[in-house]
């Protein structure tokens, strides 16, 4: 009888070990497949550098491309024959500070994927946050709403925003009269 209980014991120890190494193995597995499907998001990208108050230049699917953020437009700091314009360098301060060097991105496209000069076009969105940048900027009195047709899926949060920011005489509002 003794040895019938310690050959069954034997026997559930190295179940309960097959089982445990099965279960290691399943859960390894997963985990890579997450990792990988992740990695891969389209919609995901890492800051790169901020140009100006409204374009960047972000890393997505292993390459370096320069984005316009659409439906906003801030003060210029470099261009060519405006040169600085009221809270433009604000403006780009701003945008630095929200998106810093290797910051997380979602980004979401509208129907024109890129402008006349060969920039993406995109609303920006902080991955760990959910901050929608471009409507930050414009809340906060840093940018102004610009219609870029077709490309239109937030104009009208743009513009609530943008009459908000006048009201409370915040930002470019206060600074710029």
């Amino acid at each position: 009888m003794q040895i019938t209980v310690i050959h069954t014991s034997r026997q559930m120890r190295r179940s309960h070990h097959l089982l445990l190494l099965v279960l290691f193995m399943y859960a390894t597995m997963l985990s890579s497949c997450s990792t990988t499907s992740s990695s891969q998001d389209p919609n995901a990208a890492t800051v790169r550098s901020v140009i100006d108050g409204d374009t960047i230049d972000i890393s997505i699917s292993g390459r370096t491309e320069r984005v316009r953020l659409i439906g906003i437009n801030t003060p210029e700091t470099k261009h060519p024959t405006k040169g600085i314009e009221c809270f433009g360098p604000e403006a780009s301060a701003y945008l630095e500070q929200l998106l810093p060097k290797g910051t997380r991105l979602r980004v979401e496209r509208d129907i024109e994927a890129r402008d006349i000069y060969g920039r993406l076009l995109l609303y920006i969105y902080v991955a760990d946050t959910g901050l929608f940048v471009n409507l930050e900027l414009v809340a906060r009195g840093f940018a102004q709403p610009m219609v870029f047709e077709p490309n239109t899926a937030h104009k009208l949060e743009f513009a609530q925003a943008a009459t908000q920011a006048e009201r409370s005489n915040i930002g470019m509002w206060q600074a710029c009269r």
